[in-house]
């Protein structure tokens, strides 16, 4: 998630700079070269994520089921939950061009090895443990990379900045998607189309630890300090931090509390609801023996709802104004308890591909809300653990949909009760966060206009 910084300067001076224009950006060598290794590095992780899924669930010579996908969730987003609270500790002592040359060489080395395994039918858990230090190495770059930013551009420049570089990055990794499933298309399915894959992942790591190679070693910092406590202590204290983090939250902003419970139930129910149509798109909607076929309806439903996520990013300011945050939040989470189970219930394609845009729209939609109640309403000193806590629930609710899809939903995706339990849970989440947020509403923020009331 991408935290807004807070524009210091005079109103309108980074907008009107022609130093902090996208052409003044790219005129600075060093963050051309900062951004080429974000490309290549987010491209890379798409293309290896797509080779990923295809292995686990799409492989003509396995029957993938529900606790396959949990797994391979579980590789993805956990490392980011584990680690995640305190990357920035090693990221504030070792050299970050470091980390991003290394890990993405690293990463080409691993890439390979995982290839190998996929081509010598190793055991799963050999192939996983491989996957799992690729996805884990990816949270040290993403925040190395966004803790290197401003070693390469001016403070005026860095509001443009962090929004075409984690945008780009974005991008790229939906490029990286595609690629993965253009080839799939392309090549005959099995091993070798996904041990190539993860061979051309590994081929892009490389180009991205070359890009990261090309910068000068200390140019991306951190500035070295003498009276910097021993590696175990700031662990420690990183730790401790989190857990006063938690403290002020539970005690001091109910707001962001409920909003933190509210985008947790929410992506569960889309976590569950994605394990549906990766089973619909394998085993109902197509010939199982046909997984090019399977891949491709994927695909679709991966396209429409990101064109869902866009849509949330252009009406939520509308929809605010007229309902407020925490209005607009609660609609989110009703209008899912109504569309899911009427488009849901069919099991089919076209219903399927349109709920999949709805729930793009209504999972960001909610995320947009509770990004805006927790930045609006936990002090500053506290935010940025208060974010990383964030980042640990989103993901473990993913994961955790996926465990409980795992234990009830049939192989073939088709269940009634499933569907209606999700219902249920965004129809609960909506009237218990409304009745919430009536209780403990957000202060005013001295500054800023607030929505009107819905």
């Amino acid at each position: 998630m991408a935290l807004t910084e807070n524009d210091s300067t005079a109103p309108g001076s980074t907008r009107s700079s022609p130093r902090a224009s996208l052409g003044g950006l790219l005129r600075r060598r060093d963050f051309r070269r900062l951004l080429t290794a974000r490309v290549l590095s987010q491209l890379s992780d798409g293309v290896f994520q797509v080779s990923l899924a295809s292995y686990v669930i799409f492989s003509p010579e396995r029957q993938a089921s529900p606790a396959d996908i949990a797994s391979m969730l579980a590789v993805l987003l956990l490392p980011f939950s584990v680690i995640g609270p305190f990357a920035g500790v090693l990221l504030d002592r070792w050299r970050r061009r470091q980390v991003l040359y290394l890990g993405n060489l690293a990463r080409f080395g691993l890439g390979l090895i995982t290839a190998g395994l996929l081509l010598a039918r190793a055991p799963e858990w050999l192939f996983f443990g491989a996957a799992l230090l690729v996805t884990a190495l990816n949270r040290f770059i993403l925040a190395g990379l966004s803790a290197a930013l401003p070693r390469v551009v001016d403070q005026e420049q860095l509001v443009t900045a962090n929004s075409v570089s984690p945008t780009l990055g974005t991008v790229a990794a939906a490029c990286g998607g595609g690629i993965g499933f253009l080839v799939h298309q392309v090549m005959p399915p099995g091993v070798r189309a996904d041990a190539t894959l993860v061979t051309l992942a590994a081929l892009l790591y490389l180009c991205a630890a070359l890009a990261a190679h090309r910068m000068a070693p200390g140019l991306l910092g951190p500035t070295v300090r003498t009276d910097r406590p021993p590696l175990h202590r700031a662990l420690g204290r990183a730790a401790h931090d989190l857990t006063d983090g938690v403290r002020h939250l539970v005690r001091d902003c109910r707001p962001a509390v409920h909003a933190l419970a509210a985008v947790t139930a929410s992506r569960f129910c889309y976590g569950v609801l994605v394990v549906v149509v990766l089973m619909l798109s394998r085993y109902t909607f197509n010939d199982p023996a046909d997984s090019a076929a399977g891949l491709a309806t994927l695909g679709k439903a991966v396209a429409v709802s990101a064109l869902g996520f866009f849509l949330a990013a252009v009406i939520s300011p509308w929809c605010t104004r007229r309902l407020g945050v925490s209005g607009w939040l609660t609609a989110c989470s009703a209008l899912a308890a109504v569309f899911v189970p009427a488009l849901g219930l069919l099991f089919a394609v076209g219903p399927s591909m349109l709920t999949a845009l709805l729930l793009g729209v209504v999972t960001q939609g909610t995320k947009i809300c509770a990004d805006t109640l927790v930045q609006e309403s936990v002090e500053d000193e506290f935010r940025g653990r208060v974010f990383a806590l964030y980042d640990v629930l989103f993901n473990i609710a993913f994961v955790a949909a996926a465990a409980v899809a795992a234990l009830v939903l049939p192989l073939n995706g088709r269940s009634v009760p499933v569907v209606l339990g999700v219902a249920v849970v965004y129809a609960l989440t909506a009237v218990l966060y409304g009745r919430a947020a009536r209780r403990s509403p957000v202060p005013p923020v001295a500054g800023s206009e607030q929505p009107s009331a819905p």
